[in-house]
């Protein structure tokens, strides 16, 4: 099929669908921090503007390893199969909390510094999530003990342990430069998968309420920090309705993009809940996003060794259907796992059986990699 004939149909939906609003949608996006870079508020815009009939095609991890390898100059599965790198870059920032010197998924910080320039420079963009330790018990971000989240909330037992923390955060977010010394945009993805049970920081540690102190906290203070290159992004896992998205939202003022994580679990041939959950959830989220003017994306997603051989084109692709999401990202290529014996990735390597329906994927446009994201000069009024 060639691109022509698949972005056409795409482009009448998406009139109907993401633009049903003209006149709001036509309203200039306006980013939560007033004080944001230049090349910040740029690219958020541009997120819209340029974006008007595909989605970015993330990954994470990328340029760092993948299956079988790690740390070779330029790689990436990606690249291997189709030539080109992703559009959006994912990376993870537990470890500054405590001065580590590796991230959480053993990647040296001074390797993702670098890495992190190297995908801005060739015009891509870059994602960071925090899976912060916890502040009460100085346990990874998997640790619920209750009353986590309350701790760090000012007046909590370990506030200021919390605002250290961050205070690290601050210092990474400036240390991410380009070659002109201009500190890189970054979509910013705190508290992820919030509306779960399994961080410190998800709904069964707090109400809805104390959360969203949390979360605005810890805005003010980065920004109060000089810290403006962040685009802030909200984040859930599954939901039902838009009433349960919304429960634990911050409030207009503290959220840039919307976004949910997703993952397949089950086998397509078997059951199509994943299509059909999908499209529900895609479905509210674009309500949310029309009715409070932000950008919406899918942060993390994936079907973990991609057992069907025809995923991309025919499971994916009609899972994101015609809704217009600024970005999807896949999960990482982590490999082999020796605790749990078994392969962990998510988008496929030279020989791995989705790796021509992925080459058919790539060349339908309907998903921007990273030369084409670089034509629209993301970065550029």
């Amino acid at each position: 099929m060639t691109k022509t004939h698949y972005i056409l149909p795409i482009l009448l939906t998406f009139s109907n669908v993401y633009l049903c609003s003209a006149q709001k949608c036509n309203t200039k996006l306006s980013l939560c921090d007033k004080k944001s870079t230049a090349h910040t508020s740029i690219l958020y815009e541009n997120l819209r503007k340029k974006l008007t009939k595909e989605a970015l095609f993330g990954h994470q991890d990328d340029l760092a390893y993948g299956v079988n390898w790690k740390y070779e100059q330029d790689r990436s599965d990606i690249k291997d199969v189709v030539g080109d790198y992703p559009a959006v870059y994912g990376w993870d920032m537990t470890g500054v909390e405590k001065d580590a010197l590796n991230n959480i998924d053993g990647v040296p910080f001074d390797k993702e510094i670098q890495f992190i320039k190297d995908g801005y420079t060739r015009g891509g963009v870059i994602t960071m999530s925090w899976h912060m330790d916890n502040p009460l018990t100085d346990k990874d971000a998997w640790d619920t003990t209750p009353k986590s989240l309350i701790s760090a909330l000012p007046g909590g037992k370990n506030h200021e342990k919390y605002k250290s923390y961050l205070d690290k955060g601050v210092v990474f977010f400036n240390s991410l430069k380009d070659k002109k010394g201009k500190v890189i945009p970054i979509l910013f993805r705190p508290f992820h998968e919030l509306n779960g049970t399994w961080f410190w920081w998800c709904k069964n540690n707090a109400s809805p309420e104390e959360f969203k102190s949390l979360w605005r906290f810890t805005m003010d203070y980065l920004q109060e920090k000089g810290v403006h290159n962040l685009i802030y992004v909200y984040n859930t896992s599954d939901f039902k309705t838009k009433e349960e998205y919304l429960e634990y939202y911050p409030g207009d003022s503290y959220v840039d993009i919307v976004s949910f994580d997703k993952y397949q679990y089950t086998d397509s041939s078997q059951n199509d809940s994943f299509i059909k959950d999908y499209q529900n959830e895609l479905k509210i989220l674009n309500e949310v996003a029309l009715e409070k003017n932000k950008l919406m994306a899918v942060a993390e997603t994936g079907y973990e060794g991609i057992p069907d051989p025809k995923w991309w084109t025919e499971i994916f692709t009609k899972a994101i259907g015609d809704y217009k999401v600024s970005y999807v990202l896949l999960w990482r290529n982590h490999g082999w796992q020796e605790k749990e014996k078994k392969m962990h990735y998510y988008v496929p390597f030279k020989g791995q059986v989705s790796e021509n329906d992925f080459v058919d994927f790539y060349n339908t446009h309907h998903f921007l990699f990273e030369k084409d994201a670089a034509k629209l000069n993301l970065y550029k009024k």
